[in-house]
């Protein structure tokens, strides 16, 4: 067995307060503070600098990608500056009428590791993604930094499990999801339960499928609509990270600002492997029709 390849990570879990630049004046105490944790990997929530403005669909809102050049600008010193490789999640103008979800992962010394454009975009009451973001283009490639090969992905496509495959047959050594999910008030307390279950069931599942960790970092808090269509969106928190079997490591509470730092040794997933040998018993000659939208 290879030797141990540790790495100390930081979950950054926080609500939106007030404006842009309150809340990346809080984030930036959070960094600090998870550095001076040793974190060497700072794991940062979906579209972490502004309020979750998708919540209602408004075309002044896209103005919020404006400042995305000097946005990447920013938090590649806010890496450099606290020797961390970073993962942020920010709103990217590609040109007039093209915006992008889109995570940009920051070496230690502020250079840009790489990007992901988020794949799958939603479009349910409060969550009006499709009107603001268009589908990535980059595909599914892992990430590679100075703590490992990162296997980035964005919300939404936490639920589809070819995503977490392809991500980890191209050799991501821990899957990551910047989140933003939440519930409605008005919703009785069995479908929420039902819903943060599932939303963790299938993720351990991936986890579990691919033999490697997984992280996943969520917004907290509730969140108002300016437009007042709906009363808004609970952010239940419950960041998390499983190991290799779906086992739990840590889980943030639901309703709380947090920092949690662990660590995690990316060879255990070679020892899980061994065991549970998935990759190898893929019968792939087998999968074709996994390209149709449906079979009939």
């Amino acid at each position: 067995m290879s030797k141990s390849k540790k790495v100390k990570i930081a979950l950054i879990q926080h609500s939106f307060v007030n404006s842009k630049e309150e809340t990346i004046e809080k984030t930036l105490n959070l960094i600090k503070e998870a550095k001076s944790n040793k974190a060497e990997l700072i794991l940062l929530q979906e579209l972490h600098q502004d309020r979750y403005f998708c919540i209602n669909e408004d075309t002044n809102n896209f103005d919020k990608a404006n400042n995305y050049d000097k946005d990447v600008e920013f938090w590649a010193n806010v890496a450099k500056e606290n020797s961390v490789v970073l993962v942020t999640s920010l709103f990217e103008k590609r040109t007039a009428g093209i915006y992008h979800n889109t995570a940009v992962v920051f070496e230690k010394d502020g250079t840009i590791a790489g990007r992901y454009r988020k794949m799958h975009i939603p479009d349910d009451p409060g969550f009006y993604e499709k009107f603001y973001f268009t589908e990535g283009d980059l595909g599914y490639e892992p990430i590679s930094t100075s703590v490992g090969k990162l296997g980035v992905l964005i919300c939404w496509d936490q639920w589809y499990p070819e995503a977490a495959r392809l991500m980890t047959l191209k050799g991501a050594e821990i899957l990551i999801y910047p989140t933003a999910i939440g519930w409605f008030d008005e919703d009785n307390e069995e479908e929420k339960n039902r819903q943060l279950d599932a939303w963790i069931t299938i993720q351990r599942g991936h986890a579990i499928a691919n033999g490697v960790p997984l992280i996943a970092i969520n917004r907290v808090g509730k969140e108002l609509d300016n437009k007042k269509a709906i009363d808004g969106i609970r952010f239940w928190g419950n960041s998390f990270v499983v190991g290799a079997q779906g086992e739990f490591i840590t889980q943030a509470s639901g309703d709380k600002e947090e920092i949690i730092v662990i660590e995690l040794d990316l060879v255990k997933s070679e020892e899980v492997r061994r065991i549970w040998p998935f990759l190898r018993d893929r019968r792939i000659e087998t999968y074709s029709d996994l390209n149709r939208r449906f079979i009939d």
